[in-house]
C-alpha cells in the first residue's frame, strides 16, 4: 500500500476513531439512565430500537447529499447533527424526546459511515481495498473499546457530563477531515443502482452483508445474556466481550490483506467455514475460562470480517460511478440483517436453552458457506487475460523484417545497379528493381527511389 494511500485514508479514519470513542458507550449511557429513571425494558427497548431504524432510513437517503456537496461537507454535516443530538439528550429526559433524537442519531452516524467507506472504496484501488476496509473496522472497534473504558469515568462526573463528552468528541471529529487532506476522491456521475440490481450484480455481497448484520448483532445483544447465563459475572462479561472486540480488531488486517491477494469469494466461504468450526467447538468443549476466551477471540475474527470481505467483493464487481450508491445499499442490508437478529435467534434460546445462540451461530456460519460455495461455483473468479504482446506479423517492425525471395532478389538487384551507377555515373537508371508482388506477398510493399534526371543527363542521354 502507497503512502499517497496511507496519506489520503488517514483522515477519514483518524475522524472515525475519535467519534467512535463516543459512541462507544453511548448506547450504554442511555440505557443505564432510562433503567436509573424507573422507564420499563419495553420503553428502553423502544429507545434502544430507534437508533437502527434511523441507519435504516439514513441508508436509503444519504447518499444524495453526499453526492450533492462532496465528502468533507457532508462528513461534516452529519457528525455536527451526531453532536447536536447527543448534546439534546443531556438537556431533555423525557423518553419520546430520546426517541426522536436516538432516531435522528442514526440516521447520521450512518452518514459518516457511509463517507467513509466510499472515500476509502474510491480513493483505493482494487487490490488494496480489503486492506483499507480492514483499517476502517479496527478504526471503528479499537475506538469502541476505548470507549467502554471512559464509561465509568464519565458517570462518575455525574449529570450530562457523559453527554458532553460524547458531543465534544463528536464535533472534533471534523477536524482531521477538515484540515488534513488536500483533496478528496473524485466523485464520478451517480448511476442508479436499485436494490434488485444490487441483488443481481452481486449476490454473494449482499448475502455476506446480510449474514454479517445476522451474526454482529447477536454477538452485541444475545452474547452477554448467554454469558450471564453460564455464571460468568458482570466484571467477567465486560472482559469476554472486550476479548471478543480484540479478536475483531487483531485479525481485520490480516484477513484483509488475504482477499486483497486471492480471491474473495474463496475468501468469504473460508471465513464461513471457521465460524461453523468454532461454534462447534463451543458447543463441544468444555468452557473454562481460557477455553472461552480463546474460542471468543477467533469467533470475533471471524464474524467481523465477514462484512468489509463482503464490501471488497461488491465493489471489485460495481460498475463505474456506482460505488457511493452500492456502499449505501449493502450499508442498508447489514442494518437490516442486524435489526431482524435478536427476534429472530431470541426464540431459539429460548426453546432449545442458552446453548441456542451457539447453534445459531454454527447454522448461519453453515448456510453462508453454502451460499458462497453455490455462487462460486455458478460464477468463478476470471481468469486473468495474459498481457499483450505483439506478434511478428501484426507489427509494423515485424512486416519490414518479413524475408522473401522478392525481397532477396531485389537487394541483388540493388547491389547490381549500384555498381552499375559508379561504374558509368551520366547513365541514370529507372527500371523498376522488384516485380509485382505475389499473392502470398500481397500484405508487403517495396519501394525504391529512382534518382531524378539532371539537365546534365538528359543532354548526355541525348
Amino acid at each position: 500500500m502507497s503512502r499517497q494511500l496511507l496519506a489520503m485514508a488517514l483522515a477519514p479514519l483518524l475522524g472515525l476513531f475519535i467519534l467512535g470513542i463516543g459512541n462507544g458507550f453511548l448506547a450504554t449511557v442511555i440505557t443505564l439512565r432510562l433503567d436509573a429513571a424507573g422507564e420499563s425494558p419495553v420503553v428502553i427497548g423502544w429507545v434502544s430500537s430507534a437508533y437502527f431504524i434511523g441507519l435504516a432510513l439514513g441508508a436509503m437517503l444519504n447518499d444524495r447529499l453526499l453526492l450533492r456537496i462532496g465528502h468533507i461537507r457532508a462528513y461534516g454535516s452529519f457528525a455536527s447533527l451526531v453532536a447536536v443530538t447527543v448534546l439534546l439528550q443531556g438537556l431533555v429526559s423525557e423518553p419520546w424526546a430520546w426517541f426522536l433524537l436516538r432516531l435522528i442519531g442514526g440516521w447520521a452516524t450512518v452518514g459518516v459511515y457511509l463517507v467513509i467507506e466510499s472515500w476509502l472504496l474510491t480513493a483505493g484501488e482494487a487490490k488494496a481495498r480489503g486492506r483499507l476496509l480492514a483499517l476502517y473496522m479496527i478504526s471503528l472497534y479499537a475506538a469502541g473499546v476505548l470507549g467502554q473504558l471512559l464509561l465509568g469515568v464519565t458517570e462518575a462526573m455525574g449529570g450530562a457530563a457523559s453527554f458532553m463528552v460524547i458531543g465534544m468528541l463528536a464535533s472534533l471529529s471534523v477536524l482531521p477531515m477538515a484540515m488534513i487532506p488536500r483533496v478528496s476522491p473524485l466523485i464520478e456521475k451517480a448511476e442508479p443502482l436499485s436494490p434488485l440490481r444490487l441483488i443481481i450484480l452481486t449476490p454473494t455481497g449482499v448475502m455476506g452483508s446480510f449474514g454479517s448484520g445476522l451474526l454482529v448483532a447477536a454477538i452485541y445483544s444475545l452474547l452477554p445474556l448467554y454469558l450471564q447465563r453460564i455464571g460468568l459475572s458482570v466484571s467477567q462479561i465486560g472482559q469476554m466481550m472486550a476479548v471478543v472486540v480484540l479478536g475483531a480488531m487483531l485479525l481485520q488486517y490480516p484477513v484483509g490483506r488475504w482477499s486483497d491477494r486471492h480471491d474473495r469469494q474463496l475468501v468469504l466461504i473460508a471465513i464461513s467455514a471457521f465460524c461453523v468450526v468454532i461454534a462447534v467447538a463451543l458447543l463441544a468443549l468444555p468452557l473454562n475460562p481460557w477455553w472461552l476466551a480463546g474460542l471468543l477471540f477467533m469467533l470475533g475474527g471471524g464474524v467481523f470480517s465477514l462484512y468489509p470481505v463482503a464490501v471488497g467483493h461488491a465493489a471489485d464487481r460495481a460498475p463505474a460511478g456506482a460505488l457511493v450508491r452500492m456502499s449505501q445499499g449493502l450499508l442498508l442490508i447489514n442494518a437490516v440483517g442486524s435489526t431482524v437478529s435478536p427476534p429472530l435467534i431470541s426464540p431459539v434460546m429460548a426453546a432449545i436453552g442458552d446453548t441456542g445462540l451457539l447453534w445459531a451461530f454454527g447454522v448461519l456460519g453453515f448456510a453462508l458457506l453454502v451460499f458462497f460455495s453455490w455462487r462460486r461455483s455458478v460464477r468463478p473468479a476470471p481468469i486473468p487475460v495474459a498481457p499483450f504482446s505483439p506478434s511478428t506479423p501484426m507489427s509494423s517492425v515485424g512486416a519490414e523484417l518479413v524475408v522473401t525471395e522478392a525481397l532477396i532478389q531485389g537487394a541483388s538487384e540493388h547491389e547490381h545497379m549500384e555498381d552499375l551507377s559508379a561504374a558509368v555515373p551520366e547513365v541514370a537508371v529507372a527500371e523498376p528493381l522488384v516485380g509485382p508482388p505475389t499473392a502470398d506477398e500481397s500484405h508487403v510493399s517495396y519501394f525504391h527511389d529512382v534518382p531524378e534526371e539532371n539537365e546534365e543527363g538528359s543532354r548526355a542521354s541525348t
